[in-house]
């Protein structure tokens, strides 16, 4: 159970960071009004907010966030841009996840 609620957390987080970056993404890139970046910026600090849930400590909570970035960003990007990944993109998202979660559930000893 402790495993799923991390996962989730880590989930959360990267739509929140994703979503706000986005929002501002489009206000920059795509004229879109200001107030999408404004609410962008609100959702990025929800990001950092829902980071510290996590019960481990900063480092290995970011480090391990870095993998699931990777994972989501291909997901959003699929969504709401219509990116089809290569398999490549899948490979290393894939490998990535992998290190991420060697590093953050691995035992300590």
């Amino acid at each position: 159970m402790i495993v799923l609620k991390s996962i989730l957390i880590f989930i959360l987080a990267g739509i929140c960071e994703i979503g706000g970056g986005y929002l501002v993404w489009l206000t920059v890139r795509e004229g879109k009004p200001v107030w999408y970046a404004i609410v962008g910026g609100l959702v990025l600090f929800l990001y950092g907010l829902v980071a510290t849930l996590q019960a481990s400590d900063f480092a290995k909570v970011y480090a391990t966030y870095g993998g699931f970035f990777i994972v989501l960003s291909l997901i959003w990007a699929g969504i709401f841009d219509k990116y089809v990944p290569t398999k490549y993109d899948v490979i290393g998202a894939l490998v990535a996840l992998l290190g991420v979660c060697i590093i953050y559930f691995s035992p300590r000893t």
